[in-house]
């Protein structure tokens, strides 16, 4: 087995595919949101540019954000699980919501906002299905309060790719971003479904070309400083504590000293006078 040196999870190598090939991402993206893509009459990338100076920010985040007959959709590839990702996608479907308000407009022109979510660890322990899909709805009788809400989850752990399908193209898309090795990729390849071999002639001609590699060449850099600053802040937290540690041993080892001199018939004074030698 040969690793794959760079994965369709990689999010630097995940924009510059879709951003560079519109038609593989509305094809994604109608399969994502399961819509036919003849139905797609407006698609629109919102994000297509990665200023080289915002890769060196560790708070970097390569999405893609589109407007797809209407509604805001954005769709993002995340590897690492920090344990707040519930939280992170709510923040980003509200502040793609919120920021949709035009001056003059009231709050019903509010346009949906989708956020889609390829994960790469498992984010449900509880479901062993591999897509999850949350809408507003009242926890009695179910009752939608709006439309407008709407978060995808698909995690890619669950996802059985043993018996691949043709004519499954969620499970073949997703299998590309689960595919860790080249015979994942030629595995797929072989099946000769046309848009996933485009998209994997899509992978190999984008690694190859010098403006990825040089943004990928920025983007680890700017996740080593990162380490390296999070490792000096550690040790430099685990010195400040060892010397308060050391203070308040001292502090409570003379409490204990003072105390036992008290009760050994000491005045105040004598003891005072010891503290000063």
């Amino acid at each position: 087995m040969t690793e794959l040196e760079y994965k369709f999870t990689y999010d630097l190598l995940f924009k510059m595919i879709f951003t560079k090939h519109v038609k593989l991402l509305k094809s994604l993206v109608a399969t994502l949101l399961s819509i036919p893509l003849d139905s797609i009459e407006q698609f629109e990338i919102r994000n297509a540019e990665i200023p080289p100076e915002t890769l060196g920010d560790k708070f970097c985040r390569l999405d893609i954000n589109m407007v797809v007959n209407g509604q805001l959709v954005d769709l993002e590839v995340q590897v690492n699980d920090d344990d707040d990702f519930p939280e992170r996608s709510l923040y980003y479907w509200a502040r793609e919501y919120s920021t949709a308000l035009k001056i003059g407009d009231s709050y019903s022109d509010l346009p949906k906002a989708i956020v889609i979510s390829i994960l790469s660890f498992t984010m449900f322990k509880d479901y062993d299905g591999f897509h999850s899909e949350f809408h507003a709805l009242e926890v009695t009788r179910h009752t939608q309060l709006t439309d407008k809400f709407c978060l995808h989850y698909f995690e890619l752990p669950k996802l059985p790719v043993e018996n691949l399908s043709k004519t499954d193209r969620l499970k073949l898309w997703l299998a590309l971003f689960k595919a860790k090795t080249e015979e994942d990729l030629k595995k797929i390849e072989e099946m000769e479904v046309e848009e996933m071999q485009e998209a994997i002639s899509a992978y190999k001609t984008v690694t190859v070309t010098p403006e990825f590699k040089e943004a990928a060449r920025l983007r680890a850099l700017a996740r080593i400083n990162e380490a390296s600053a999070l490792r000096s802040a550690e040790r430099k937290g685990r010195q400040a504590g060892i010397h308060e540690g050391l203070q308040t041993g001292l502090q409570k080892g003379m409490e204990k000293v003072i105390e036992q001199l008290i009760k050994s018939g000491m005045t105040e004074e004598e003891v005072n006078r010891i503290l000063k030698l």
